[in-house]
């Protein structure tokens, strides 16, 4: 007897967002017409300004773009995680069989990507930023899939949200490990014992959301201070939440339900509002043909498609899993290309990577402009297959069972 997936949790992510993803869109627009008006100078003001409380004993002021990218990220890093440990739990991910398709995928997707990146940029200054290509905007991926209606398979789009999930917590796995500057490890020993305690409450079967949630921000300000990026705070604390196996809705599900509407509609829009404001100049265009935009934008377009088709085929190839259901490879050439929109996560990276703001500029403006042709090609790609599969099939008509037919 199969199995039953439930794919209710992937429909409603899908629905909401493909909508977050429309209003991000916007969001870039309006940050990129900001910063070349006369109101860009005075939002880089803003965007600058120190908010929050400061004393001997506490230190929480800093300036209004680290409280989004440490703070609200944190948030979108808490939803992340929580989407990680439900499939995990309970869904594409939750075996061996489900999960070996997407993970390979995205590790190709990473992999190749990264070295792309490296072979243009070994032995430069611009080194570091190897991560940039790694990333893949699920928002940004899904909105544009979405748009394609029936003419991409649900198994095609859960596929993609699957490989999305993984390829965030690969992203989580290299800001932890390769994009932390220094260590104070007293800080990190604050945390992993609050930490601790989140983990006896889920042994104790506490379901208070709140009695996790609240410890989180105490991990999130020791490991802000630990030199570790505060956003790892956030999947960390949602690694802890109860969850079952069953269709009984568990505290994890109660506040990623709770929180996918926010962050896809308003800490999306606000990451995208603070850290796209670009503003244009003629020398710009000469960043997309130096090192650092080759090696972001072939990454992107390129290194991405290449690296998850390829490993996917080796999955299936080595039977280590199989394509999904009503999908055919080339369609998985239309993913790759989709999974190309770095956009969010590969800004996040370039902030990481570099501090020097002529380097992060030009990062972005490669994003941008990648994460843009991406996600055109992949819609017509994937929209030209959906076309041609529309006028090739013939409609099967077959009579309903008998109750003998019935197993």
């Amino acid at each position: 007897m199969l199995q039953r997936i439930n794919l209710t949790p992937f429909r409603d992510f899908l629905k909401s967002g493909s909508a977050g993803g429309f209003i991000l869109m916007a969001c870039v627009v309006l940050s990129l017409l900001i910063a070349n008006s006369p109101l860009g100078p005075g939002f880089e003001r803003l965007l600058a300004h120190q908010i929050g409380y400061e004393s001997e004993a506490l230190q929480l002021r800093y300036p209004v773009l680290l409280w989004i990218n440490d703070g609200l990220m944190a948030i979108f890093f808490l939803l992340v995680g929580l989407e990680i440990k439900r499939e995990l739990v309970e869904g594409e991910l939750s075996s061996f069989k489900q999960a070996a398709l997407p993970v390979f995928a995205a590790i190709g997707g990473m992999l190749v990507p990264a070295a792309v990146y490296a072979l243009f940029n070994q032995g430069t200054a611009t080194a570091g930023g190897w991560g940039i290509p790694m990333a893949t905007d699920i928002a940004f991926a899904i909105a544009v899939i979405t748009l394609l209606g029936k003419r991409v398979p649900l198994s095609l789009k859960v596929f993609l949200t699957a490989l999305a999930i993984v390829d965030d917590l690969g992203a989580i796995v290299v800001i932890a490990v390769f994009y932390t500057n220094e260590m104070h490890l007293n800080y990190l020993l604050y945390a992993a014992g609050v930490f601790a305690l989140l983990i006896v409450f889920n042994r104790m079967g506490v379901k208070n959301v709140w009695l996790y949630l609240l410890p989180g921000v105490v991990i999130w300000y020791f490991i802000h201070h630990s030199g570790i990026h505060a956003t790892i705070a956030g999947v960390l604390t949602a690694l802890t939440l109860p969850t079952t196996p069953d269709e009984r809705e568990s505290p994890l599900e109660r506040l990623e339900h709770a929180l996918t509407k926010p962050v896809n509609f308003l800490i999306m829009p606000i990451f995208a509002l603070a850290n796209t404001n670009i503003a244009f100049e003629a020398s710009m265009l000469d960043g997309l043909t130096n090192t650092l935009g080759m090696g972001i934008i072939f990454g992107l377009l390129v290194g991405k498609p290449i690296g998850i088709v390829f490993f996917s085929w080796l999955s299936v190839k080595l039977g280590i899993s199989s394509l999904p259901a009503g999908t055919k490879w080339l369609q998985f050439v239309g993913l790759g290309l989709l999974a190309g929109i770095g956009f969010t996560m590969s800004i996040f990276i370039a902030l990481l990577s570099f501090s020097d703001p002529d380097f992060q500029t030009q990062a972005k403006f490669a994003i941008l402009v990648a994460s843009v042709v991406a996600g055109l090609s992949g819609y017509l790609f994937l929209n030209r297959m959906g076309a041609k599969n529309e006028l090739t099939e013939v409609p099967i008509t077959r009579e309903e069972p008998t109750p003998r037919e019935v197993s």
